[in-house]
């Protein structure tokens, strides 16, 4: 799965890994079903509700997407915490490398794994990568029925805000 990135981005949105839809498709967030491009135009990111083919649309407004683990799988259950401390190993370089104002991991479960903080939660975090803010948000799968689209809206309005802002 490519990346959609570019150097200095405003913000980089972290999946966990493709599922087996999305690396059919080639597409980021491709299965339907997934909240991400519905709750990324709620936010306040997108003028409208863009398609997964229509990924690299984001780049012209400083956003860009990316994943910790490379590997698909049907579910992120599936991947071992060793796999998603190497991923964060690998996407801390990338931080490094890329330079985004803020990293947005989505999925609390997959952060805490990637970046050895157990007790992270929704939202910004105290560490950061050089100059780079880490905010986490839910997983946006259909499968995470713990947030529906109202309350994965409100949470990409207060990163959206953050951005734009300065302010939680």
């Amino acid at each position: 799965m490519d990346d959609v990135i570019a150097p200095g981005l405003a913000v980089l949105f972290c999946g966990i890994n493709p599922g087996l839809y999305t690396a059919a498709t080639g597409h980021h967030f491709a299965r339907p079903g997934n909240r991400f491009w519905p709750a990324l135009h709620a936010g306040g990111f997108t003028d409208r509700v863009l398609q997964p083919w229509e990924e690299r649309l984001l780049l012209p407004s400083g956003y860009g997407i990316t994943n910790v683990v490379e590997r698909t799988t049907a579910t992120a259950a599936e991947l071992a915490p060793e796999e998603l401390a190497a991923g964060g190993r690998v996407l801390v370089a990338k931080v490094q490398r890329y330079r985004p104002r803020v990293l947005a991991v989505l999925g609390v479960t997959a952060y805490r794994a990637a970046f050895d903080r157990p007790r992270a939660t929704l939202g910004l975090q105290p560490e950061r990568i050089g100059d780079t803010a880490l905010w986490v948000l839910p997983n946006p799968s259909g499968l995470n029925a713990h947030f529906q689209l109202d309350a994965l809206a409100e949470l990409f309005r207060a990163l959206h805000r953050y951005v734009h802002a300065g302010t939680p």
